[in-house]
């Protein structure tokens, strides 16, 4: 598995260039501001309401002593649990959002990668990409949630937190990868063909997560290069491992992704 998250890794590499030689920018105008807007919005209720949710965790310290320090310090737990929350719905928002626009950048990165001129983006109509993309990051999203939540409150506990932080990251990775992944597999892949597909092939997606969310945190720059970039890496690396399977000549577009005449 490590060595398939070093290529989820690698591809990141040549995807920038990739993006500007196959003219990709234009694509990602609209995703882009779902991402800033998304991304402003939860920075912003991590502020307003840390104080608030600090103030309630804050409660549980009955002495007198010491009272306004915990304060603080609740003030800070309170922050980083509505960031960590946040960025959790921030990733599937902004993926199952942006699915409809990235078809046609997917299927660019395809026909380069085969040597074959790029179709147009007619496999399934707007309306049916959102739907995929609501529904890959919706299931995403409560798995996610599943595992994270108990993980935030055991990452404040001494040495047991190291452990329960690293899993959150990794696990965060693994969704996020997935959804970058699909939108290469919704032309070959049924719904649970592509869950499938994405568990053979975990590393890759926790290797393109890794990147993902790690350059999210470059200041007002990730939320506008991170998607297009990712995205770039994930659609490279996913069409390589469905040419390695022999799943680009075997596969035909399934009934969620038809045409439409």
């Amino acid at each position: 598995m490590f060595k398939n998250i070093g290529k989820g890794i690698k591809a990141y590499f040549g995807a920038f260039g990739l993006l500007s030689k196959l003219k990709l920018w234009k694509y990602f105008g609209i995703p882009i501001l779902i991402s800033l807007l998304t991304g402003i919005f939860f920075f912003s209720m991590a502020y307003v309401f840390s104080d608030n949710l600090g103030a309630y965790i804050a409660k549980i310290w009955m002495w007198d002593w010491g009272s306004e320090t915990f304060l603080v310090i609740s003030n800070w737990i309170a922050g980083l649990f509505i960031i960590a929350i946040g960025l959790v719905l921030y990733k599937h928002i902004v993926l199952a959002l942006s699915a409809p626009f990235m078809s046609p950048v997917s299927e660019k990165v395809e026909a380069h990668i085969l040597g074959t001129k790029a179709p147009k983006s007619e496999h399934s109509s707007f309306g049916k990409l959102l739907i995929r993309g609501i529904r890959i990051n919706g299931r995403n999203l409560l798995k996610e949630l599943l595992f994270v939540i108990p993980l935030i409150f055991l990452s404040f506990i001494p040495v047991i937190g190291i452990v329960a932080t690293i899993l959150i990251f990794v696990i965060q990775a693994y969704y996020v990868g997935f959804g970058n992944m699909d939108y290469t597999m919704e032309r070959f892949f049924k719904y649970k063909e592509s869950v499938q597909f994405v568990r053979k092939h975990k590393g890759v997606a926790i290797g393109n997560g890794i990147i993902f969310i790690l350059m999210l945190f470059i200041p007002v720059l990730g939320l506008i290069i991170t998607l297009p970039i990712a995205v770039v890496a994930a659609s490279t690396e996913t069409v390589k491992l469905l040419q390695r399977e022999g799943k680009l000549q075997e596969a035909q577009p399934n009934n969620e992704t038809k045409a439409i005449a």
